[in-house]
């Protein structure tokens, strides 16, 4: 998706916008049944979290999936479920900061030397492996995909302290501007503080 239809995407949602907590969080609702939520810090302006949730098949609100941000807590009946993943299995998190994509593997203890985090830009992804064989995963990079630009090598790098292997992106001025240009929009909008009445969609 290009930057520009991207930004023309946001423009046209539906979308409310309310300071809460030191954050600007906006709501989006896009034309199929989709949602968007976002959450920027007031001091830096960078955002902390994105989440989308989509309806299911019988019509009913799916599960929020997070693309920015820690992943939401599944709350599970073990009874139901029977069995649940382990606490210690690895998980991501992905941030960013006003210079780079970053992206947080927790729960893999293996030492640096282990790791080979790669960039195919021929299947748009990031691909993080161990010579142990022990983990293996893609990284999808929307924020590339959005203004049309493929992973390069030569901006990744990554270590590994706390059990915590941290790659980061080195943003490109494109995704840096397109940010800027969404930032610009969502101040412009009616924004209502915390014990405001609800605010009305724009």
């Amino acid at each position: 998706m290009a930057a520009e239809q991207w930004l023309e995407m946001l423009k046209k949602a539906e979308k409310s916008c309310v300071i809460e907590d030191g954050k600007r969080k906006v709501h989006y609702r896009f034309s199929p049944g989709e949602e968007m939520i976002e959450e920027y810090n007031m001091d830096t302006d960078v955002l902390t979290k994105r989440a989308w949730r989509k309806k299911t098949s019988l019509g009913g609100d799916g599960q929020w999936e997070v693309e920015i941000g820690d992943p939401e807590a599944q709350i599970l009946n073990i009874d139901q479920v029977g069995i649940k993943e382990s606490s210690s299995a690895p998980f991501m998190c992905r941030r960013i900061t006003k210079t780079n994509l970053e992206w947080r593997i927790r729960n893999l203890p293996y030492p640096l030397s282990v790791y080979s985090v790669t960039a195919e830009p021929e299947n748009k992804c990031i691909t993080v492996r161990t010579s142990n064989k022990k983990y293996f995963k893609k990284l999808a990079v929307p924020d590339l995909e959005r203004v049309g630009l493929l992973p390069e090598q030569d901006k990744l790098q990554f270590t590994h302290k706390h059990n915590t292997l941290i790659i980061t992106y080195q943003k490109p001025f494109e995704v840096y501007a397109l940010e800027q240009k969404i930032l610009e929009e969502l101040k412009k909008m009616k924004t209502f503080k915390e014990g405001d009445v609800q605010c009305n969609p724009s």
